[in-house]
């Protein structure tokens, strides 16, 4: 059973980690309702994540490898400072700094209280709302290569915020850059390169503290460990496969739709919750 439930949650993980929903909140609520106990964990959030982000490598491969290549060789002046490649080397850097400093600083609120249902159901309306305003009222004019260091530390921190259940790091990252007038586009392949540095260092920092210390029952400030490291590791790959076809669809529905679906289905999961978290059918 153990191995069944490590399974719909990695299909759930790879379904929602690149749409603007919240993996996180998925991952949350549908543990839930499996007979897990509960709260899968933030350790084995963070885990599986390193299979989607894995998708994301594999996906903007060509991107990645340019990226790296010419920042390199932008170091030992055999290219210019200001060369588009290298010049997004150092914003994904400057970028991924804030949510570095946010998770370390916030660790334990962020694997205990933190992922309150309550807080996530807020969240999902709260951020879905913001959406679809910066959707609304987004210029939708500017490039990637219209980039700043100000617009890269403001997409840091909107990143960061995904640390919280319910905002979801894609949907932050993306909101703040319509809000900066960024083409959907655009916004969206900034979000998913930043999101690789934090997320797979998020992933491996969580599998060094799963083998060095393991959260046990009784832990203060630690949710114990509601899956072992096979069934984990079953549910990255599955996160994985998932999540390489969602990220292909995602990428070319958003150069054609707006993100109002997204909104719409965010604050109705957000209501939904509300209810049974009130109902006391599920427990926050």
């Amino acid at each position: 059973m153990e191995f069944l439930n490590a399974i719909i949650l990695g299909l759930v993980q790879g379904l929602t980690e690149f749409l603007p929903v919240s993996s996180s909140a998925h991952v949350r609520i549908v543990g839930e309702f499996l007979g897990t106990g509960g709260d899968p964990g933030a350790r084995f959030t963070a885990i599986t994540q390193i299979g989607t982000e894995l998708a994301v490598v594999l996906y903007f491969w060509h991107d990645i490898t340019r990226i790296i290549g010419r920042w390199c060789r932008s170091l030992v002046g055999k290219l210019p400072r200001n060369d588009p490649d290298a010049r997004m080397g150092w914003l994904i850097i400057i970028g991924s700094l804030p949510i570095i400093v946010l998770g370390l600083l916030f660790q334990d609120q962020i694997e205990t209280v933190l992922r309150s249902l309550w807080i996530t159901a807020t969240m999902l309306i709260v951020f879905g709302i913001l959406l679809g305003i910066a959707d609304y009222v987004g210029a939708k004019k500017r490039r990637l290569k219209d980039l700043t260091v100000g617009n890269g530390i403001v997409y840091g921190f909107a990143q960061s915020l995904a640390l919280i259940p319910g905002v979801s790091r894609s949907g932050g990252t993306i909101t703040a850059g319509l809000f900066m007038g960024y083409e959907r586009a655009a916004a969206a392949r900034y979000a998913f390169l930043l999101a690789i540095p934090a997320v797979l260092g998020s992933g491996f920092f969580q599998v060094y503290k799963s083998i060095a210390k393991p959260c046990l029952a009784g832990d203060v400030g630690c949710l114990p460990e509601v899956f072992g490291p096979l069934e984990t590791l079953v549910a990255t790959v599955v996160a994985f496969g998932v999540g390489l076809a969602v990220i292909a669809f995602f990428m070319n529905y958003i150069s054609k739709r707006s993100f109002m679906p997204f909104v719409i289905y965010r604050i109705a999961l957000g209501v939904v919750l509300y209810i049974l978290l009130a109902t006391n059918t599920i427990a926050a």
